[in-house]
């Protein structure tokens, strides 16, 4: 929704709200906030928010570390688990240097750019975000524990499925926030859990990827549990995937999708470190109807990319490689950048895979590229990528490939 200064001002005073969350993340998509108190919203409006940059990963060292944050007007959102008198409201933030000029390393503005560069050509990209978390019980200091919530599966019911209230809770509170979530339902793993969104704009897909991980949190908690949003959870059961849908306006082309399909897979390797971040995301590979072939088809879970059985304006890719530990700015502009490759080159799309990879022979198999298979393979594969390069600041590949 679109809000003016003025209108958010009016609110802040009008609505007993007491703080505003200034929100951004660091290059890895994790999190951060500052809260600041009504009295100086108009000061952020005007001037920025200072911070110390140093202390953000990748975002630099002690020398010239003051970086300012600037609220997004359209972000705004009420935090409906905060009290109700006194109430907490936060909106995204852009960065910049005191200078005013744009911070590099702020991967909402790569994003951005990305959403830009896609207009300029003549197209908007929409994504779809699929969010597999665990939730697991915690001990009497309210850690976390290994333990699974239930011992259900996929699509289970109650009483086997005791995550079933903890989602519709989920579910209700995220659309008091605004943001609609599509579907939920009980994963294959003990306690696992997916949430569905409808297709949004890309940066509102991936403002609401980073939502969604923090409400998931503060319900759990709340519900004396925690959720657990990692690669690889229990190393004998199934991961938790970051499925990417993706579609484009027009589509009016039959052929557009096809190269979309085929500037992905030309790309994916090289893209690999920032859809699948950490050690454990590799563990997952090849398990669980989570991709390590470089493939496509239609309506098979066994593939890196899928089209799922849907007609006219519901169709759409489903990448299925990244994770949710994956910073969903740089996943998503990657995917914009990749997707108007195949399209400007007009890249041909191999034919489909219809079979299943997880059971085909070993002489089928040696016919596909693999995903990189470990993280030091991805970081390798970034590092020399001239794709890669062209969009993400050395700085952010560095942090990503000497960790």
């Amino acid at each position: 929704m679109k809000y003016s200064r003025e209108d958010i001002i009016q609110y802040i005073r009008e609505d007993d709200v007491k703080f505003i969350r200034l929100s951004f993340c660091d290059v890895f998509g994790k999190q951060k906030n500052i809260s600041i108190m009504p009295g100086e919203l108009k000061r952020a409006f005007e001037y920025g928010i200072a911070f110390d940059a140093s202390a953000i990963d990748g975002f630099g060292d002690e020398t010239k570390c003051d970086l300012l944050l600037h609220p997004d007007c359209d972000t705004l959102m009420h935090l409906p688990w905060r009290p109700e008198h006194g109430k907490v409201v936060k909106m995204f933030s852009d960065i910049t240097y005191p200078d005013g000029r744009p911070f590099e390393r702020d991967t909402r503005m790569i994003l951005k750019k990305a959403v830009k560069a896609a207009e300029d050509a003549g197209f908007t990209f929409s994504f779809g975000a699929e969010q597999e978390f665990y939730l697991f019980k915690t001990d009497d200091y309210g850690e976390k524990t290994d333990v699974p919530y239930d011992d259900a599966g996929y699509m289970d019911l109650a009483p086997e499925d005791r995550g079933e209230n903890v989602r519709r809770e989920i579910c209700l509170t995220l659309e008091q926030m605004g943001i609609r979530p599509e579907s939920s339902h009980h994963e294959e793993g003990p306690g696992q859990n997916e949430i569905d969104f409808r297709y949004s704009d890309a940066l509102t897909a991936a403002d609401n990827a980073l939502t969604f991980q923090t409400v998931v949190k503060a319900v759990a908690r709340y519900n004396g549990l925690a959720a657990d949003f990692s690669a690889k959870p229990l190393d004998y059961e199934p991961g938790n995937g970051f499925h990417i849908n993706i579609s484009v306006k027009p589509d009016d082309d039959p052929d557009r999708m096809n190269s979309m399909i085929a500037g992905i897979l030309d790309k994916i390797s090289e893209m690999t470190i920032f859809l699948n971040p950490c050690y454990a995301s590799y563990k997952r590979f090849g398990k669980n109807k989570a991709p390590s072939f470089v493939s496509w088809s239609n309506e098979n879970r066994s593939q890196l990319i899928r089209i799922p059985a849907a007609v006219d304006e519901y169709r759409r890719i489903e990448l299925r490689s990244p994770d949710p530990e994956s910073n969903p700015y740089l996943a998503f502009a990657l995917i914009i950048y990749a997707c108007l490759y195949g399209i400007e080159n007009k890249l041909e799309l191999s034919g489909p895979s219809d079979f299943n990879l997880f059971t085909a022979d070993l002489t089928t198999l040696s016919k596909f590229e693999r995903l990189p298979s470990d993280l030091k393979e991805a970081a390798a594969a970034a590092h020399e990528s001239e794709f890669i390069k062209e969009y993400i600041p050395d700085a952010i590949i560095s942090s990503y490939c000497n960790r």
